[in-house]
């Protein structure tokens, strides 16, 4: 039987469907560094929070697949499995509609100032109703940085209930964006400019790690709010804390930080204008049950020698191992 070792437990259905079917082995941490004598003769990885990087990737000889319950694969070394002839399995547009619909849950909680109004009140503090800080969203603009799957599901959203749409993606094209009522932008900083929410959603690769920086919070709106549901990496944060201290932009809707789990002590844990949620937009229960039993079903398709479709690196498929399968 396989041995399968997964860094935290997977939600139920998941569980559910491994059951049986391998022997299972779950440390409650995903450091590859730290874990490293579970991966040594491990057959297969499903990695939810941590990090598989090469030096464990290159000690771990039996070691046939790597799996990331989600899209993001910036905490695995690709590069690396792929030179070993390991498959990177992947959920794809599993959470879109999720991740899509907290972004929109962001822009419009930070809009009405529901969480500081919420505590205020709580405290009893009803005077809080007079900072009048709520600002209406029809006919504000959301600028769209990363029109993928989960950008066109919030375009559509937000248009739905009487926002504009802008759109910067240089992997689309006017047409794709004018079709679904956006405007396209060939110009991010003017992109940027444009809106009064700007809602990131690429991924984190070298091109966009701390792509937005103190130049990008200085084309944005001063009433204008900042949402990232994609990765926190994408972000200069000394650059946004100083924005936002500043009040050089408005408020930011947060579901990643540079470093998760996000830390108590955080500057940004102490802003009233900022919401952070714990890089939860994915994990509505609709969409952790599509992911965790596509993610088992990938597993353990690739364990039985088959060509799984949902990797990241479908090139994987010409190393020798893979001949005549």
């Amino acid at each position: 039987m396989n041995k399968i070792v997964l860094s935290h437990p997977l939600y139920k259905p998941g569980m559910d469907a491994l059951e049986g079917k391998v022997d299972l082995v779950i440390p409650n941490n995903g450091d590859s560094d730290e874990i490293l004598d579970h991966l040594l003769d491990a057959d297969g990885y499903i990695l939810r929070i941590g990090k598989i990087d090469r030096k464990a990737i290159e000690s771990c000889n039996n070691l046939k697949v790597i799996t990331r319950p989600g899209v993001g694969v910036d905490s695995v070394d690709v590069e690396a499995a792929t030179e070993k002839g390991i498959p990177v399995v992947i959920c794809p547009s599993a959470n879109s509609r999720s991740v899509a619909e907290h972004a929109l849950a962001l822009i419009l909680s930070i809009s009405k100032s529901i969480v500081e109004y919420n505590n205020e009140t709580r405290q009893g503090n009803f005077a809080i109703r007079n900072k009048y800080t709520a600002v209406e969203f029809t006919g504000k603009t959301v600028s769209i940085l990363g029109f993928g799957n989960i950008g066109r599901e919030l375009a559509q959203m937000c248009i739905s209930i009487g926002m504009k749409v802008c759109v910067y993606d240089p992997y689309v094209s006017k047409e794709e964006v004018n079709k679904l009522g956006g405007e396209y932008y060939p110009d991010m900083m003017d992109a940027i400019a444009r809106g009064d929410y700007v809602s990131l959603h690429m991924p984190s690769l070298p091109s966009t790690r701390g792509m937005f920086g103190k130049e990008q919070f200085k084309a944005m709106k001063n009433n204008g709010f900042l949402i990232n549901c994609a990765r926190g990496d994408i972000i200069n944060e000394p650059d946004m804390i100083e924005a936002l201290s500043k009040n050089e932009i408005a408020g930011a809707g947060l579901d990643v930080l540079q470093d998760e789990p996000m830390k108590a002590d955080h500057p940004l844990m102490k802003m009233t204008n900022v919401i952070i949620t714990p890089h939860s937009a994915g994990q509505t229960q609709e969409s952790t049950a599509k992911i965790v039993l596509m993610a088992v079903e990938g597993t353990l398709a690739v364990l039985n020698g088959e060509k799984w479709p949902h990797v990241c690196n479908p090139e994987v498929y010409n190393h020798p191992i893979w001949k005549g399968r």
